[in-house]
């Protein structure tokens, strides 16, 4: 059957190109006899692949020297253990501002370690805004201040960074990773899971600068030490081979078409599409405040949960998959990621304009 545009929010579609790529040297990759997923994690081979992949990452996000990139193990959520007890090694004070649903369980998960506090909240209109902050919203020793920058559930994203001042700023970027560029060294730490914009889940990305390292708490299991990692080169036990390699492809695709500037541009127009939709209709609307949506994700509803399951249901036999919103927002919810093509958000909202006309 032909393939369907998947607005999943993660696990989400990959560029063509790279899946037809993966395809091509499954069972042997560059004359090897052998697949990716076969290959040790020791052998020259697979030392090109991810040595290729990490230079590919440094060129496309221009990241500084003195930064570290680890490809990592255990999801975005498995680092919400791992930044505290890497990271609040001064006064043990972290703090946090809580966009969503990733934040929330980032919160939660470091005030097992350390003085965790909520800085700043947008729970109070259901994750719908971005809280304004200013240097005087953070405790000024504390060892860092955590955000996640894109927040998928709810659709809003940091269009501008919360001014910490000294303190180390640190963000899950799962969510929004090269999507557009980014100043690395804005950060302390930028980590993301790839299964969003990147790669099959199993894999995380982290970006870290060097003189973070090497302060983890004593109890740190050692899969969660970062300093350990590095030293390593990733490569501390065996790492998701195959992911690192499609995240290689991915990084290849990204930089054939231009690079972040130009991926940030398609993903505006695509954006623009579906929210010039939403801003128009009668029927459909989004439930972000305008100044804070999202690229990535963008949540929207009808006034009638019957409406909202028949617009699934229907878009999913048209071949608009994957729509259906979280469950603890509802509604619908389109994730259009890098490789989502224009052509996917246009289709898709001349299928919403004809859904309105016939039911409204």
């Amino acid at each position: 059957m032909a393939r369907v545009y998947n607005f999943s929010a993660g696990p989400s579609m990959l560029p063509i190109e790279v899946l037809e790529t993966a395809a091509a040297e499954m069972t042997d990759w560059h004359g090897t006899g052998e697949s990716v997923m076969e290959m040790s994690h020791r052998s020259k081979e697979f030392e090109e692949i991810i040595k290729t992949a990490e230079q590919d990452l440094r060129d496309l996000y221009k990241i500084p020297d003195n930064y570290k990139v680890l490809f990592l193990q255990g999801g975005a959520s498995a680092q919400f253990s791992a930044v505290p007890l890497n990271f609040a090694n001064g006064t043990r004070k972290a703090d946090y501002i809580i966009t969503g649903q990733w934040a929330k369980k980032a919160y939660s998960e470091a005030g097992k370690y350390c003085d965790a506090v909520a800085a700043a909240s947008s729970a109070d209109k259901t994750f719908s805004y971005i809280p304004k902050t200013t240097r005087e919203s953070f405790r000024s020793d504390a060892d860092y201040v955590y955000i996640c920058m894109n927040n998928t559930i709810y659709g809003t994203v940091y269009h501008e960074l919360p001014d910490t001042g000294d303190i180390p700023l640190i963000a899950d970027v799962s969510s929004c990773m090269l999507s557009e560029p980014l100043d690395i060294s804005r950060f302390a730490m930028v980590y993301g899971g790839a299964q969003k914009n990147v790669a099959p889940a199993g894999l995380v990305i982290a970006i870290i600068r060097e003189d973070m390292l090497g302060k983890a708490a004593e109890i740190t299991p050692t899969m969660l030490d970062y300093a350990v990692q590095a030293e390593a080169g990733s490569l501390y036990n065996t790492p998701p081979c195959w992911q690192i390699y499609i995240a290689g492809l991915v990084f290849k695709w990204l930089k054939s078409i231009g690079g972040l500037e130009a991926i940030k541009e398609r993903n505006e127009k695509k954006a623009k599409i579906l929210y010039d939709f939403l801003d128009s209709s009668k029927m459909f609307r989004g439930t972000v405040v305008p100044e804070d949506r999202s690229l990535m994700n963008v949540p929207f509803v009808t006034d009638s949960e019957e409406l909202n399951a028949k617009f699934i249901s229907e878009a999913k036999k048209a071949g608009f998959i994957n729509l259906k919103g979280h469950r603890s927002v509802g509604g619908m919810r389109a994730s259009i990621y890098n490789a989502m093509p224009v052509e996917g958000v246009e289709k898709l909202v001349e299928f919403m304009t004809a859904f309105e006309k016939e039911n409204g």
